[in-house]
């Protein structure tokens, strides 16, 4: 069990998706034109073997619309974790009576998105993969787009919350994750984390994801270039990326 693939929604999907382009030499790999159904546009970048996903409306009453509304602004929006055993984890969503609010049924791929209200700080979708290193939502040619020069994948994503224990012990009802004891309200998954850390506004969300890179000083060196520094921290699309 790891996240996988980590979601951004923007009012403006290129913007967003050049940024990331440039900073971590990376490349869309995949226009899905299924997001259409929720009135949405993306772009799938790979990070090796993981995923990055930009999503924005482009039409009225959407429910990423409504989200940047909530949310002044872009923001991290959805956490995609693969699991193993994908029936396992249903049951323990259903017997949790948590709503899934999108249901993904194929013979190579199945997914749950389970309702952000009850889990709290994202959507969170639980993914199974057939076979496990395949990953369909990036297209029939990811693996052409894969470029690992500077980074190599996910490590974690931290969510802001208003009760950070409250907020991991509810995800962890689903995950049945390891509870970390050096990092508070850290669930340790495979080799990902989530974290849960105090919300400086009061709102809840996806506010950093956490990369595996192989030259950190170069991103750094580049991001002032490109002005994306904002208060000292790497900061794309309302998204802090804690490089490690």
């Amino acid at each position: 069990m790891d996240i996988r693939q980590l979601v951004m929604v923007s009012e403006k999907r290129d913007p967003i998706v050049n940024e990331l382009c440039g900073l971590f030499n990376i490349e869309v790999a995949f226009n899905d034109p299924g997001v259409a159904h929720f009135g949405l546009e993306n772009a799938v970048l790979p990070l090796g073997t993981d995923f990055l996903e930009v999503v924005s409306p482009v039409e009225e009453g959407t429910t990423a619309g409504r989200y940047l509304e909530k949310q002044n602004g872009n923001s991290g929006y959805m956490v995609i974790i693969q699991v193993n055993n994908f029936e396992e984890y249903q049951d323990r969503v259903r017997n949790k009576k948590i709503r899934v609010v999108h249901e993904s049924n194929f013979d190579e791929a199945k997914a749950i998105h389970l309702h952000p209200k009850q889990m709290g700080g994202a959507i969170l979708s639980l993914d199974w993969m057939n076979p496990f290193e395949s990953w369909k939502w990036a297209g029939p040619n990811w693996e052409k787009h894969v470029n690992t020069s500077l980074v190599k994948g996910l490590k974690g994503v931290q969510i802001e919350s208003k009760d950070p224990k409250k907020m991991m012990e509810i995800w962890n009802s689903v995950l049945d994750a390891t509870e970390g004891s050096d990092f508070p309200n850290r669930l340790i998954l495979d080799n990902t984390w989530v974290d849960f850390v105090p919300s400086g506004e009061g709102t809840e969300k996806v506010s950093c994801f956490a990369l595996e890179v192989e030259n950190k000083k170069l991103i750094e060196d580049r991001a002032k270039e490109m002005n994306l520094l904002v208060d000292g921290n790497i900061t794309i699309g309302g998204v802090k990326f804690l490089l490690s």
